[in-house]
């Protein structure tokens, strides 16, 4: 007769949460003829990532079949799509006049000031399965950030080429509206188990000790709240 009393076996973790992070360094001068010819010298880019975003497509299927049988992105797959939202990550960023700085016609470059850190890992099958599905809120929200943010530009564009520089609640408000893009393109493609969040920053985090960037950790300002 057993005399010990029954436990339940510990339970299984989970995929974790990791957010998909981006840095870019503080902003600073511009100058004013790359502002004022910004949009036409990126045309070859948005090529490329056009052309990028077409081979994402079967892609990302691939990817799909393969997270629901593996519980995670396939290694190739994952490698593409990660290169991806990388890359069209540092475009959006040189769009937005968060830099100046063209950007390099390379899958990683070493030096560029824009950084994307993605961390894919395990995947929930059920969340995959119905990612379609999910993703629909978060969608939602990034279409209408994306809309005010380009209904806004001309306005941006000419405070830049008249001051040389980014106003830093303009820098905040578009770093946050690019980071949440990135971070729906990350769920989206399957490279991240966290859902797109923190559109108002992170001042609910603990503190860093010592900032990674002007935009890890992201911290809104008054001004920076008030230019949504």
């Amino acid at each position: 007769m057993a005399t010990g009393t029954w436990q339940a076996p510990p339970a299984q973790p989970g995929p974790t949460e990791v957010l998909p992070e981006l840095e870019i360094p503080e902003p600073g001068t511009q100058r004013r003829l790359t502002v004022f010819f910004r949009w036409l010298l990126l045309i070859p880019q948005f090529i490329v990532v056009w052309a990028l975003s077409v081979i994402a497509v079967p892609v990302v299927i691939v990817g799909w079949f393969g997270a629901l049988v593996l519980g995670r992105l396939p290694d190739p797959v994952e490698n593409y799509l990660a290169g991806y939202v990388r890359y069209d990550t540092r475009v959006r960023a040189d769009a937005m006049l968060l830099v100046d700085r063209y950007p390099p016609f390379a899958w990683e470059p070493a030096d560029y000031p824009v950084r994307v850190d993605l961390r894919p890992g395990p995947l929930n099958r059920l969340a995959v399965f119905f990612r379609l599905i999910l993703m629909i809120p978060a969608a939602v929200v990034e279409a209408l950030l994306a809309s005010g943010w380009y209904v806004a530009a001309l306005v941006i564009w000419i405070v830049v080429l008249v001051l040389g520089r980014m106003p830093r609640p303009l820098f905040e408000a578009t770093a946050a509206t690019l980071r949440f893009m990135t971070r729906f393109s990350a769920y989206a493609l399957m490279l991240t188990s966290g859902y797109p969040k923190r559109l108002f920053g992170d001042e609910s985090l603990p503190p860093l000790e010592k900032p990674r960037s002007a935009t890890r950790p992201l911290l809104l300002s008054g001004g920076g709240r008030h230019c949504w």
